[in-house]
């Protein structure tokens, strides 16, 4: 099994890493349980939802934006912005680690396919044409990903990143 080097939250709701820790591998059996069927289409079969119709597009609450699939925190509410394309967008991922990139030669085109680093959920896709600071616009599903208000960022905290408890202590 290999190992991803990405940016969890720990229990004081504070984004950490990198830290190394397992790539998440499931049989697309597991994924249909886990999964929506809509969810199942777009994160994992490669699919794209209808423009101006997802649940996050028109989400403006401060927070964070995790995977669908294993919880991995992807965006930040503060690089959201509104591209008019019908999909959330956003200028920059919350940790460079936490997203990986693909070539994308499908449907006729040229595109930078996005996924998530631990379990390769496929996002959507990255282009360059969003604001500044980076000119980057990560055009993303809101099937492929799940919602956590900035208050509740603690509720995110991954195993890896728990704080260890001082040695002899129980």
């Amino acid at each position: 099994m290999s190992n991803v080097n990405v940016n969890v939250f720990n229990d004081q709701g504070e984004l950490v890493g990198p830290i190394e820790m397992p790539k998440i591998i499931k049989t697309d059996e597991q994924w249909k349980q886990q999964l929506t069927p809509a969810q199942y289409r777009i994160a994992r079969a490669k699919g794209t939802e209808t423009p101006f119709c997802g649940n996050l597009l028109d989400n403006h609450t401060d927070g964070v934006y995790t995977c669908i699939c294993c919880g991995l925190p992807l965006f930040a509410s503060s690089g959201k912005f509104n591209s008019g394309t019908g999909w959330p967008s956003f200028f920059q991922p919350v940790a460079k680690e936490n997203v990986t990139e693909h070539a994308d030669e499908t449907h006729g085109m040229r595109r930078v396919e996005i996924l998530c680093a631990r379990c390769d959920c496929h996002l959507g896709h990255v282009f360059p044409d969003g604001p500044r600071p980076t000119g980057l616009r990560f055009c993303v599903n809101s099937e492929s990903l799940s919602f956590t208000p900035a208050e509740k960022l603690a509720t995110l905290a991954d195993a890896a990143a728990r704080t260890t408890s001082v040695e002899g202590s129980v």
